[in-house]
């Protein structure tokens, strides 16, 4: 529920207090759902080996991440280079080729497999160290395109146009629900950040809830394997029943589990995942 006490005014409008967003978006349990750095020891080693949970650290994400866009551009470098274990940010205006326009690069589409909280697409944090990343130094694809439509983009309602498109082509799927969660709180925050650094002041309710949708459609949780929603089986409804599934004595029913369905927002239509591989 969003209430408006938790809102701060400015003018005759109410906007979101970054400050208990985490609230908002976990509710009553929001000192039990925590990111990893958070946890006890003891507990990352029980979803390690219990969940095969393992987070990689940022500087890793980055290099991967400068693949990913050395394919895209044609060269290496383009928004940082590595240092080790770190980076050095590029801070001139990013340059396009010939070939390609600033746009086609934030309507790329782009996907983190088995996400966890999302630190290829948005970089709030170091998820190993907990480190806090400031905006110039981030490195998430989504963190890219943000930048891209920050220094092609002047208008304030075009900037949002674009932000929206950034975020509607940047998609991550997690089978551990808390992690979902935490993926959606990072994306949202991460537009909270942007927009207040843009303009000096929270974003409106109403675009923060707009960027929310996006965000629950794009970031949900799915077994990678089955991409079905874990824990979803059931008997299918269309099927007929008989006396001894009442009662429980039929154990051959088949359960079906619920696969898992993405949005296009391109072409405005909803499609199950498993119909974008090949070969399935």
């Amino acid at each position: 529920m969003w209430a408006t006490d938790n809102y701060v005014q400015f003018g005759d409008g109410y906007f979101p207090n970054q400050e208990i967003l985490p609230e908002l978006i976990i509710g009553k349990y929001t000192n039990i759902i925590q990111p990893r750095v958070l946890k006890n020891l003891e507990e990352q080693f029980k979803r390690t080996r219990d969940k095969a949970e393992v987070f990689t650290p940022l500087w890793i994400c980055n290099q991967q991440n400068n693949l990913i866009d050395e394919a895209w551009f044609g060269k290496s470098d383009v928004f940082n280079y590595s240092e080790g274990i770190t980076w050095k940010s590029n801070l001139e205006k990013i340059v396009f080729p010939n070939s390609k326009k600033w746009q086609d690069y934030v309507d790329a589409r782009r996907l983190e497999i088995s996400c966890g909280e999302a630190p290829y697409l948005v970089s709030r944090y170091d998820t190993v160290t907990g480190e806090q990343i400031n905006l110039e130094n981030r490195i998430g694809l989504l963190d890219r395109k943000l930048r891209v439509v920050n220094e092609n983009v002047v208008d304030a309602k075009e900037w949002l146009k674009w932000v929206v498109r950034a975020f509607q082509s940047s998609y991550g799927y997690e089978y551990q629900g808390d992690n979902v969660l935490l993926a959606r709180e990072n994306l949202l925050l991460t537009f909270v950040d942007y927009y207040e650094a843009r303009f000096g002041k929270k974003p409106p309710l109403i675009t923060t809830k707009k960027i929310a949708n996006i965000v629950a459609w794009n970031i949900w949780q799915m077994d990678g394997i089955t991409m079905t929603a874990p824990f979803s089986e059931a008997i299918p409804q269309y099927q007929q029943l008989s006396i001894f599934d009442i009662l429980g004595e039929n154990e051959s029913q088949e359960k079906v589990a619920v696969p898992c369905k993405v949005h296009d927002w391109r072409a405005q239509r909803t499609i199950e995942f498993k119909s974008l591989i090949k070969g399935v």
